[in-house]
């Protein structure tokens, strides 16, 4: 709190005036991040048409958004337990989770990607948790502007691409079953 005051220009004490906590800042940060990120996405979107470049745009977005703030994010993320109230995962963040998994399920949808009924639904939380372990990674990245994730970020992308368009051959129908089944155990008790 006394950073926040001193990088505010004001005293402690005023800061509380503002806010109860440490948590109710972090949590106007993430509002202020999503609101903020969400103009410009709906416009890059637009003529976004193949779920790669919808992709891209989503995860690149967020990327150059947060470089600021990668040392506040490495913060952050020790709190990675649902139950801790700053967490991505938590109860308190759901409304902008769930903002966040509606862009995912837009970039799916909207670019006509095809898998078995069974699978399509787990599509945007697959996409969202693919784009938190991208970040995480990028804010401890070390290398020189980070080239490491951004090598990282090109080869999964052609990964997830393949997979999602193998995924659509029928013959690989017993392993839909796998995967529903086992998507199912992870994301059925949300």
């Amino acid at each position: 709190m006394r950073e926040i005051a001193a990088a505010a220009g004001v005293a402690t004490g005023a800061a509380y005036y503002y806010f109860d906590s440490k948590e109710a800042i972090v949590m106007a940060f993430y509002e202020q991040a999503q609101e903020e990120m969400q103009a410009d996405l709906v416009l890059k979107l637009a003529t976004a048409k193949t779920l790669e470049a919808r992709l891209r745009t989503i995860i690149t977005e967020k990327l150059e958004y947060f470089a600021p703030n990668r040392k506040l994010l490495g913060a952050l993320s020790a709190h990675a337990d649902p139950d801790h109230p700053l967490s991505p995962f938590s109860r308190e963040v759901k409304a902008i989770r769930e903002q966040d998994l509606a862009s995912f399920e837009a970039a799916a949808n909207d670019s006509g990607v095809k898998l078995p009924k069974d699978i399509q639904p787990y599509l945007p939380r697959l996409l969202w948790m693919y784009q938190m372990g991208l970040i995480l990674f990028w804010v401890y990245d070390r290398s020189p502007q980070q080239r490491r994730t951004k090598a990282l970020f090109e080869q999964t992308l052609k990964m997830i691409l393949l997979t999602l368009k193998l995924a659509a051959i029928p013959l690989l129908r017993p392993m839909h079953r796998m995967a529903a089944d086992l998507l199912r155990v992870v994301y059925d008790d949300e």
